[in-house]
């Protein structure tokens, strides 16, 4: 077989114009609360990711890991949240009938984008 000089340059040219972001994975680029932030009631929890989700195998469930007065509190799973993914396919909303109590929380959260990879991740904030 014979080198083809102007294939190699192609070749090339397609591998330096091809967006890196097609090779990303879904980054967390936003969350409300914010990271660590202490809210006043809240009944939404909204992450922000990079690029659209894949709906049906993104999630996000809800973890209180602290509670006021109680030394060694056991994590617990919040009853009463659902999980979706937003219209515009970038963001998962937590929502809870009523407003979350006092205490810290933790979102842990399951991902998966265009390259089909799962990326999996936490979001901590706290309730006073």
């Amino acid at each position: 077989m014979k080198f083809n000089p102007f294939a190699a340059v192609i070749a090339a040219l397609a591998m330096v114009l091809i967006p890196a972001t097609a090779f990303a994975h879904p980054k967390l680029v936003a969350a409300t609360p914010a990271a660590n932030a202490t809210v006043v009631r809240t009944t939404t929890i909204r992450l922000t990711f990079s690029e659209r989700l894949t709906p049906k195998l993104s999630t996000a469930t809800l973890i209180m890991t602290g509670m006021p007065g109680m030394a060694n509190h056991p994590e617990m799973k919040m009853a009463g949240v659902t999980s979706a993914v937003s219209a515009d396919g970038k963001s998962i909303v937590l929502t809870s009938a009523k407003p979350l109590p006092a205490g810290s929380y933790r979102a842990d959260w399951v991902v998966i984008g265009a390259d089909t990879h799962r990326i999996t991740g936490q979001h901590s904030f706290s309730v006073r």
